[in-house]
Order: structure tokens, then sequence, then C-alpha cells
């Protein structure tokens, strides 16, 4: 057999289906996470779940018949489910872990294999390393054990579980859910065609709220947007139907479900960014809940801004959940974010869940009777207008040594104007501008993308800023 090339990124195996993703290819990871799951102790069960991308329910029964062959009991997720069930679920049942079937964001013709640890969090880095090594030598052994589904359901090591009931039941917990069903808001949701599609109706229920759902139904092809990414380029309809009128707020959830996006009541996308710190200055001034609050290094300085305010630690990690929910543990950290629209937050699981960041959205609504545009400008008022993008630049695997090269050998002494305070490389290359402000270029590790970030007081400052990246980089779009 031809030694597959199989990588764990920022979250998970992505690949495209048919390609390097095919069943043989997912058989072996589920093989490589079996044996790490009998090495560590961690066999009690381990819960398998999909989303509704091509395959992925058949994918995720592959990865069950993996399991099952090596006497690991599973709990299967009897339909499509986002991830942040999927992780409660693992949480909820006392499992040894969890693995996922989604490519999360990424293009309809990619698919992916997520792994959960026991705490229903992403998979430590230590962990995904550990099975990624693993790969060669079952690859060289043939050593991939697997039963027919049927089998394993018929011996009972396999069974099929309702991962929604339990999971809605906790997360309105967190809510004044009387409230929001009493507020009287008309509330858009984009699901995306994703998995999340169904969850916040039926989270918010019956009541003076009215909720319209839109793209709620599975369509492995994501017709009308690049990707299942919840940003203004792939939100079109969704903020069109908000401009028209009608409606006091906009949520929406990426593939599958654990991202999140906002539309304000005049059908402005409000980045993820603002998001996050519209979601921090809940937590502490409404609610005024006290706590550590946990970043990555593209989220806003915002936060550390409102951290200040409010007498609460901030924390930087580099992009991902891997990095980001074992710091929310260790400092039992408030909440957490990251650029890419996730959101946890204590006493839940620590992982990104877009379904519950909607309802706290609402709850932020029904609680202050303003809507997100208002809620931003107040924001704003305490702490000082912050503009933000990105730009996503395509490039080859074969050209990322010399971009890293030329971006490790620039020495500018302005970006946009600004002055260059520092550089750093905690993932990626940050360019630290006076004022606060910065620049940042790093590769996805899910895609074959550099991404530029910028952060600075104005857009006009953040385009400079994006187009000065691009030229030290060398690419363009």
């Amino acid at each position: 057999m031809t030694m597959p090339d199989i990588r764990f990124g920022t979250d998970g195996w992505r690949a495209v289906i048919a390609d390097d993703y095919t069943f043989d290819n997912v058989r072996i990871v589920a093989q490589a996470t079996a044996d790490y799951l009998k090495l560590h102790n961690l066999t009690s069960r381990v819960v398998v779940g999909y989303d509704t991308r091509f395959l992925s329910g058949s994918f995720a029964g592959a990865v069950a018949e993996v399991m099952a062959a090596n006497d690991i009991p599973v709990a299967l997720t009897s339909s499509f489910v986002p991830t942040p069930g999927l992780s409660f679920a693992v949480r909820e049942l006392e499992a040894g872990g969890g693995v996922m079937i989604t490519a999360s964001h990424n293009p309809a013709r990619w698919n992916g294999f997520k792994v959960k640890s026991n705490q229903g969090g992403t998979a430590s880095p230590e962990a995904t390393a550990e099975i990624e090594e693993a790969i060669p030598g079952i690859v060289e052994a043939s050593r991939v054990q697997h039963i027919s589904l049927g089998e394993a359901e018929a011996g009972g090591i396999v069974e099929r579980i309702d991962a929604q009931t339990s999971y809605l039941q906790a997360i309105r917990e967190f809510v004044d859910m009387d409230a929001i069903r009493d507020a009287s808001l008309n509330v858009l949701v984009d699901s995306m065609y994703g998995s999340a599609q169904g969850w916040t109706v039926a989270a918010i229920g019956e009541g003076a709220t009215h909720v319209r759902e839109i793209h709620g139904r599975r369509n492995p092809a994501f017709p009308g947007m690049r990707a299942p990414e919840p940003i203004a380029s792939n939100l079109t309809e969704a903020m069109d139907l908000i401009t028209q009128g009608g409606f006091d707020i906009g949520l929406s959830t990426d593939g599958d479900g654990d991202r999140f996006g906002l539309i304000d009541e005049q059908g402005n996308f409000i980045t993820q960014l603002q998001t996050f710190a519209l979601l921090v200055y809940y937590q502490l001034a409404i609610r005024e809940e006290r706590g550590a609050i946990v970043r990555s290094i593209t989220m806003t300085r915002m936060i550390d801004r409102l951290g200040e305010h409010f007498d609460c630690p901030v924390y930087e990690t580099p992009v991902g959940f891997k990095h980001l929910g074992p710091k929310m543990l260790e400092t039992n950290a408030l909440i957490a974010g990251e650029e890419s629209g996730g959101y946890a937050f204590r006493g839940h699981i620590p992982e990104r869940d877009g379904i519950l960041s909607g309802l706290y959205m609402l709850d932020f609504v029904a609680r202050t009777g303003k809507r997100p545009a208002q809620l931003l400008a107040e924001l704003y008022e305490l702490i000082g207008t912050h503009e933000y993008d990105r730009v996503d630049v395509t490039v080859r695997a074969d050209e990322q040594d010399d971009i890293r090269a030329r971006v490790a050998a620039a020495t500018p002494k302005q970006i946009a104007g600004l002055k260059v305070t520092g550089k750093d490389e905690l993932d990626g290359f940050r360019f630290s501008l006076e004022g606060g402000w910065w620049l940042l270029l790093r590769f996805s590790g899910t895609e074959p993308l550099l991404r530029i970030y910028a952060e600075m007081p104005t857009l006009d400052l953040v385009h400079q800023a994006l187009q000065d990246g691009q030229e030290l980089a060398g690419v363009s779009l």
C-alpha cells in the first residue's frame, strides 16, 4: 500500500474527498486513534459523529467499524450532528474520546477527521502527533482491523445515540430562555446547509420571538457560497434579507456548527473580532461575571482593553482550540475565542460552540433591549474603535518556504504608516505597531492558504496594512 500523506493541522486531518480522503485512509487514521485510546486506557467508549458533507455518515460508519474491531464500544450519532453536540456527548457519556467526521468550514470537496479528548475539547497537539506517528507502522503492517457495522450493532458494541436532546437542555440553562422567547424579536438564522441546521430553532422553541431559518436543509455542495464559513462573503443572502427589513438580528453557524457569525439589524456583518468583544463585554458588564479571558494571537486587542477595564487577566495562545481549550481549563477561564468565529464558555465544553454563542447574543439583546449595532456602538464608546480584516492568498506547497524566508528576513520600519515596534513568531510572523495595532502573516493549518490579518483604528489603515503584508510576502490576490 502506498504511504498516505496524512497530517493533522490546526484542528484535525483534512483532505479532498476521493483524493487523499478515502475510506482506506479514514480507516487507517481510525486504527491509529484506536491504538492511542488503548495505550492511554481511554477505551470505556468513543463517540463518533458526522456532518452534512458528502459521504460523512458512511465515513463515520467506517470509523465505528474499526473501533468495534478493536473492542472499543462506540456511541454513533443517529444523524448528522454539530461538533459541539458531539463534544458534549463525550462529556455526558464519560467517554474516552470522540471522533467527528467534518471539514468544518472548508469548501465542499473536502472532508476531515477531528479527534476529541475525554473532556470534549480538541485533542492536544501531543495526542494528534502520537496518532500521526503511528500511521506509517499501521500501513506497512497492513494492520487495520474492522468488522461490518451491522455485525457490530448486532453485537451491541456499536449503539446509536440521540445527541440533540440533552445538549439543547444543557445550553438552555446558560441563558434566560423565557426572556428570549418573550422579547418579540425577529431572528434570522443561516445554518449554511451545515449540521447545526434546526438546532438553534429547536433551542429557542415557541414564543413571541419568531425565528426564520435559511439554508436549513442538507446540501453537500453548499451552493451559493465558497465554503460554509460564517463570514460576510458567504452570508450575502442573509444580509440582503435583513437589509430589506423585518429582522432584529442575524445568527449563522458554519458547516459543523462550532463557529458563529453575527449580522446586525441593518444587515451589516459584525466581524468575528467585534463579536467576541461583544460576548466578552456581555459577560463582564451585563452578567457581571469575572474570570480569565483566553484569546488567540489573531484575536482583537479589544479583549485586552476590556480585561484592563474590568480587572480580568487575558491570556494569548497560538491559533486553534488545541491551544485555547487547555489554557481555558488551566485558568478556569470565563470565555475563550479565536478569529475564525469560535467561542467557548466556562461551565460548558472547552470547545467552540456556535449555537450557544448565538443564544448568548440573543440573551444580550433581550436583557438590554438594544440591537447589535447599538451594542457595538456602546462597546466602542468604552474602549475605542477597532477595525479588522483578513485576506487569504492561495499558495502552492513549493512556494511556502520562499515566502517564509522573505517574511522572516523582512525588517520594515513602518506598516500602514505606523511605526513597527516589534516582531515575533508565536504563530506565523507578527509585526507589532505603535498604538497596539498589528499585522500577522501565517499559513493556514487546514487549507493551502497564506492568511494575512490586520487590526487598525480605521478601515483605510487596515487595507493599507494588508497590502503591505502582501508586498512583504511577495504575493498578491
